[in-house]
């Protein structure tokens, strides 16, 4: 068993565990505006990078911006470079860790 995993007991729940991605991280929300960009710069560990509503782009250390939705997830490993950006809007659910169990 992971360290902090534990069967999901809501009432009715069945087959289901939940487990914590690091112990010594943080969770932000990012709020990209229509038009707005976070500029390119290294990630400050392993970085998940989710979107939870709108769209947008996101580029790695290769710099080739790829387009990115609700639903979908990008990770950036310890100081890679990068960048993100909507010309819509979007949402974004960041974990960043020195270390992440994601596997």
């Amino acid at each position: 068993m992971l360290t902090g995993e534990r069967e999901v007991t809501a009432p009715g729940s069945v087959g289901a565990r939940v487990r914590r991605l690091t112990a010594d991280g943080h969770v932000v929300v990012i709020e990209v505006e229509p038009g707005g960009v976070v500029a390119r710069h290294p990630a400050g560990g392993f970085q998940v990078f989710a979107v939870v509503s709108g769209s947008g782009w996101v580029s790695g250390a290769d710099g080739e911006r790829e387009p990115i939705a609700v639903g979908e997830a990008v990770v950036w490993d310890p100081s890679e470079e990068h960048e993100s950006g909507s010309d819509e809007g979007m949402t974004v659910l960041v974990v960043e860790a020195e270390s992440l169990d994601i596997g």
